[in-house]
């Protein structure tokens, strides 16, 4: 009997769940392709090609909606047993909510393990090229080459090598710019420790300057604390063209960490990111929680449609938190490990005495 009941709702849950994510999916490639489609006319980008750019993001979707799809899902196969009687001829039985509850905690963790998997193999790729398309070919920006750390952008004659890019200070640091002369001789060259952005020029700090001087072939070299130069590119730019954290596995991103503070920068950004790919995951097994709790209350019985508004509010407030959580690892109010992982303890804590209250 215990085995059929738990094969029961596996197989509704598996039924609904996939229902809430194949409608999910339906609509977000429809409406990111629309919301792209001005772009696309624009740079001339063909209809397989937009249509491939969108479905390159389908994994990276997949993962960012299953915990939601997940919660909906538990509170349709709970709240339909509720209505049914099932729960009370259940409890009545002798059955626990306990025992109801572990074939959610087993299909959380199961998800939780998929998308940590997903999110070290296909998410990394298929984000690359995702991007790729949208931040070159929709924009017309092909000259510009990035990697994991350096960025290599031409403007006008000069060359720009940035070290390193911090995408929420829109600072960057280990600069250097190469201007071209006659005769492909360089004709300058700026390195530069640190830099920031102001009233439309780049400000750089601990400036070495190198300027070529043709009447004696040679260089006059000059160090100044500061130098602003304008360059053709901004801040907004530069977060378009450098590689996003989506782009990376935690394992890549734990070693770009690794590497970038060994080189002296901050990379308290990447930290925060990087143990949100772990902490992001197990909200699974919360969700899985909180919507059997929900699906089992006596409310449900009467109003399915008002346990799986519950279920969305729960959603979106877990989000608002996680996000807000996160912006305080990117301020450096709380550590990066303290920023990712606290919505999920404060959200355990509270799915748990849910539950227990409806027991």
């Amino acid at each position: 009997m215990i085995r059929c009941l738990h094969k029961y709702w596996l197989k509704e849950f598996v039924r609904i769940f996939i229902i809430i994510q194949a409608l999910v999916m339906i609509l977000f490639v429809f409406i990111d392709y629309l919301s792209r489609m001005d772009r696309m006319l624009e740079y001339n980008v063909t209809f397989a090609r937009g249509l491939w750019y969108v479905l390159l993001k389908l994994p990276y979707m997949f993962v960012q909606f299953t915990p939601a799809g997940l919660l909906l899902a538990v509170i349709s196969v709970f709240g339909i047993m509720n209505r049914n009687q099932e729960i009370t001829a259940l409890k009545s039985s002798g059955v626990s909510v306990y025992f109801l509850v572990k074939p959610a905690i087993w299909v959380g963790c199961f998800l939780a393990l998929l998308m940590l998997f997903l999110g070290e193999t296909l998410i990394p790729l298929s984000m690359a090229r995702s991007n790729h398309i949208r931040y070159h070919e929709m924009t017309g920006n092909k000259g510009v080459i990035h990697s994991q750390k350096d960025l290599w952008i031409r403007s006008g004659k000069t060359l720009v090598h940035i070290n390193f890019f911090d995408p929420l200070q829109k600072t960057v640091a280990g600069v250097t710019c190469t201007t071209m002369g006659a005769g492909f001789k360089i004709a300058s060259r700026i390195d530069a420790a640190k830099g920031y952005y102001d009233n439309g020029q780049w400000i750089l700090d601990d400036v070495t300057e190198q300027v070529y001087d043709p009447n004696i072939d040679d260089y006059h070299v000059a160090i100044k604390p500061r130098k602003a130069i304008a360059l053709d590119l901004n801040p907004d730019d530069l977060g378009r063209m450098a590689k996003k954290t989506n782009e990376m596995s935690y394992t890549e991103l734990r070693r770009y960490v690794e590497k970038v503070t060994a080189e002296g920068y901050d990379a308290t950004t990447y930290k925060v990111d990087m143990h949100g790919k772990l902490a992001f995951p197990f909200i699974c097994v919360i969700m899985a929680l909180t919507g059997a709790a929900t699906g089992m209350r006596d409310f449900v019985k009467t109003n399915l449609p008002l346990g799986i508004a519950v279920g969305v509010g729960f959603c979106f407030l877990y989000w608002f938190v996680f996000g807000f959580t996160a912006s305080l690892g990117y301020a450096k109010i709380l550590p990066p490990v303290v920023a990712a992982w606290v919505g999920n303890l404060v959200f355990l804590c509270l799915g748990s005495i849910y539950l227990i209250q409806t027991e």
